[in-house]
């Protein structure tokens, strides 16, 4: 007895690139964006992978513009979607200041006003990297694992 081969289910990959102005309001419309394009590709607003996604491109763009301003360049968000998996990638065109890498992080003091954003990314990414970005710059990716959060 012989089966007949399997085919393979077709992989859908949606992807959505934008380009923002290094500024407090480009990192809020980032956010906005994201979740408007996420909405339609069937991730509602308000899901878990919703709101973990708002958290990270939130954090994700803030640090591109308070750590990785170049003036007169922008910032880049990229996201990626697969039946499986949610990437999002927050390039800039500061490459010399490096976050630390993942499993390097530590805690700032407890009255500290900021340095937790990273730690947030580590918490609710199932992954994350800082990436070289060609020409110039550098890209901090996070991915989620959708089947996680459903």
């Amino acid at each position: 007895m012989t089966s007949s081969p399997t085919r393979p289910s077709p992989v859908t990959v949606r992807t959505f690139t934008q380009r923002f102005s290094s500024t407090p309001r480009g990192a809020r419309l980032a956010r906005h964006l994201a979740l408007h394009r996420l909405h339609g590709w069937d991730i509602p607003y308000g899901s878990e992978a919703s709101d973990t996604a708002a958290l990270l491109v939130a954090e994700l763009a803030a640090n591109a513009v308070t750590h990785g301003r170049v003036a007169g360049r922008d910032f880049e968000l990229l996201l990626s979607l697969t039946p499986y998996t949610l990437r999002i990638d927050v390039s800039d065109t500061r490459g010399e200041r490096r976050p630390p890498e993942p499993g390097e992080l530590t805690a700032p003091p407890p009255v500290a006003d900021g340095g937790r954003g990273l730690l947030l990314v580590e918490a609710l990414a199932d992954r994350w990297a800082v990436l070289d970005r060609v020409p110039v710059g550098k890209t901090v990716r996070a991915e989620v694992d959708l089947s996680r959060l459903h």
